[in-house]
């Protein structure tokens, strides 16, 4: 009723019904969140495949589980951050820091993939778990690594993509992507073409300029077939 007579001092404004019913949404979305998020029911089984009764992966185990019980009840995208005060930015103490981090997150980054497959919603899910940049393959201040921008790796799950496939590699000495190199605007393109979508279409105005999501004319951005299950057919 707010709404609505706030809309009647506005008739002109007409972007007021979209953002209404933003709000409306959102209203929906947090009555129907705490049950949703409440992972207490859940049997014992699933509670120790994501960890919850170990003190190292209980909190990103959790945000893992949550992340299923989004997808299952229909939310279409899910971001899942690792618990804070992780040390990702190795530039020292590297061996300790990542032996923290894989204590942490492989268990429930595994038991995520694995539930969604016994759920069957893994075929309809993507799963990338990713960060935005690669170390490099020599030391910073005796123990460290500083930031590589030349190669990194990620992993991708689910939705179509190949199950135990290997792309690309670097060279010898772990600095360069030498082999089926591929960039990020790749990575989206291919992501996008899985979910429907083509990327040279996607776009936006910025500064008056239309641009597409990947920006392929100048990127030469493509979908990366070979890591697909189905082969890609691009008119």
């Amino acid at each position: 009723k707010l709404n609505e007579e706030h809309r009647k001092q506005y008739p002109q404004e007409s972007d007021l019904d979209a953002r209404i019913r933003n709000y409306e949404l959102a209203a929906r979305m947090q009555l129907a969140a705490g049950q949703v998020l409440d992972v207490s029911g859940e049997p014992e089984a699933i509670q120790k495949l994501y960890g919850l009764d170990r003190t190292a992966t209980a909190d990103y185990g959790k945000r893992c589980l949550m992340a299923r019980r989004l997808v299952e009840s229909g939310v279409r995208f899910v971001l899942v951050t690792a618990p804070a005060g992780m040390p990702w930015d190795n530039h020292s103490n590297l061996k300790r820091d990542i032996e923290q981090i894989t204590t942490k997150v492989d268990q429930p980054s595994a038991a995520l993939i694995q539930d969604l497959k016994n759920r069957g919603l893994l075929d309809n899910t993507i799963v990338l778990w990713t960060g935005e940049f690669g170390r490099l393959p020599i030391s910073q201040h005796s123990n460290g690594r500083d930031h590589n921008r030349h190669a990194f790796s990620l992993l991708l799950a689910g939705g179509g993509f190949r199950a135990g496939y290997v792309h690309g590699a670097t060279d010898e000495l772990g600095y360069r992507a030498v082999e089926h190199r591929t960039s990020c605007p790749d990575l989206l393109a291919t992501i996008l073409h899985q979910l429907g979508l083509d990327h040279k279409q996607v776009g936006h105005f910025h500064h008056g300029r239309a641009e597409t999501l990947t920006d392929a004319a100048v990127t030469g951005a493509r979908v990366v077939g070979e890591i697909l299950t189905t082969p890609v057919r691009i008119a």
